[in-house]
């Protein structure tokens, strides 16, 4: 019989998870330890874990053959150099979020595309001002978006913009996807590419070869009429090469929903600029689906490894995705 372990903190809806994995699963013993000692304890003779195993507790984990991610991208950490070398498969929930998410950068392009931020601004200054906008309009229908970062998020929003009619450009190093409306590039690719896009919409998680990958130098690289988009990782993006950008007038705007640190200072000069869009790192709250798609995820990988068959999304923990 299989052992899975459910890591603490413990809440109300991981006992639900349990106990339905229990009666679906029953030849699975779950056991939810509510302490790091119990976790300990437990740990030698675990075949599964819901949650993390720190490098603390790894050496304990003598038969650990399956580990669940509870994020799609986790925090850095995470993936430490003992839990790539060893051999457990790592398995995470990328896919749960892609159509809330996608929405949320069609939100963005729409609004950018159309200068709603500045007659925003008119509005709550109750001024009809039909010359507000102060960006160029643009046709989605004769746009080109470049999405870097082609996974769950980044093909469902490649497949929402070619509805728009726009010209779609892929990058990513793992191509998973059956994306025909796709142009399909590799990262190596991505500076010959920027040039060419109207918006640049970033999905990637935040990996050692990610982290601040967009700067002052491909800003530069970007149209002055094009806008930036963020909705993966904050850090992949330094802020103050970003504000350099928006305030020489290098890129036309951005929307970001993700942040390098956060909160977002209230100093930061981002939250004043008129053609800059913010939302709070949350583009899949209120979603009320997320919880039993996260569980779908989970439960499938439950009954897969214990007939012993593929695991869903199998993580690369060398990439840390």
């Amino acid at each position: 019989m299989p052992k899975l372990l459910m890591m603490p903190p413990q809440n109300t809806e991981l006992l639900k998870w349990a106990e339905h994995i229990q009666d679906e699963l029953p030849t699975y013993i779950v056991v939810l330890p509510k302490t790091d000692e119990e976790v300990n304890t437990h740990l030698p003779n675990t075949d599964a874990v819901y949650g993390w195993v720190s490098p603390e507790q790894l050496p304990f984990a003598k038969k650990l053959r399956w580990l669940q991610s509870p994020a799609a991208g986790p925090s850095p950490g995470y993936y430490y150099s003992e839990l790539i070398e060893h051999p457990v498969v790592v398995c995470n929930v990328r896919g749960i979020y892609n159509d809330h998410i996608a929405q949320h950068i069609l939100m963005f392009v729409l609004s950018l595309a159309h200068g709603l931020p500045y007659y925003m601004d008119a509005q709550r200054k109750g001024i009809w001002d039909n010359n507000a906008r102060k960006s160029g309009y643009i046709d989605l229908a004769k746009a080109t978006a470049l999405i870097v970062g082609v996974g769950g998020i980044g093909h469902e929003t490649a497949r929402l913009c070619a509805e728009f009619g726009m010209k779609v450009i892929g990058l990513d190093a793992r191509w998973e996807y059956d994306v025909p409306f796709v142009e399909k590039h590799e990262p190596t690719e991505l500076d010959s590419l920027i040039p060419i896009a109207d918006f640049v919409i970033v999905t990637t998680p935040h990996t050692p070869e990610t982290e601040g990958m967009w700067n002052r130098n491909r800003f530069a690289l970007m149209k002055s009429s094009a806008y930036f988009i963020n909705i993966g990782r904050g850090k992949t993006t330094i802020l103050a090469d970003l504000i350099e950008a928006l305030e020489d007038k290098v890129i036309a705007g951005c929307g970001l929903d993700v942040f390098e640190v956060e909160p977002l200072p209230a100093e930061s000069p981002l939250w004043q600029m008129p053609n800059v869009l913010i939302t709070p790192h949350i583009a899949v709250k209120d979603a009320e689906n997320i919880s039993e798609r996260h569980f779908e995820v989970f439960i499938e990988n439950a009954r897969r490894f214990a007939e012993g068959t593929p695991l869903l999304n199998v993580v690369d923990k060398s990439m840390w995705y």
